[in-house]
């Protein structure tokens, strides 16, 4: 049987929130994913803790903040695209990220080796 495209979004989102737990120490308060052709887009809602927006209230806060976070991030990168290819069987071909100090919130965008079909299978063999 054949999960649906929203099973895997789901999977995705709960398998990212775990690594954060686990690797950054600290979750999100809310997580959405969603797949639109070959790319897997993550939104993760209320990353920064409190100490961190008192720090943001600068440019060299913000700088500092984001630098520290993307580093944290690109430090586990290679178990992020482990964790996408285990859920959807895709290999992921590159990944970028970003961070509002504003809103708290955090943009991950996994671009895939290729699409996935309308049913969300794991996409043509192209």
């Amino acid at each position: 049987m054949n999960k649906s495209k929203g099973t895997f979004e789901s999977e995705i989102s709960k398998a990212v929130t775990k690594w954060e737990k686990e690797y950054l120490g600290r979750g999100p308060i809310s997580v959405k994913s969603d797949i639109l052709r070959d790319m897997i887009i993550v939104t993760l809602n209320g990353i920064l803790t409190p100490a961190e927006y008192k720090l943001c209230k600068d440019k060299e806060g913000i700088t500092t903040i984001k630098r520290t976070r993307t580093e944290l991030v690109e430090s586990g990168v290679e178990e992020l695209k482990e964790v996408i290819f285990t859920i959807t069987g895709k290999k992921v071909v590159s990944f970028h990220t970003d961070l509002s100090t504003r809103t708290g919130e955090r943009m991950m965008v996994f671009k895939l080796s290729n699409e996935f079909d309308e049913k969300g299978n794991h996409g043509r063999s192209e």
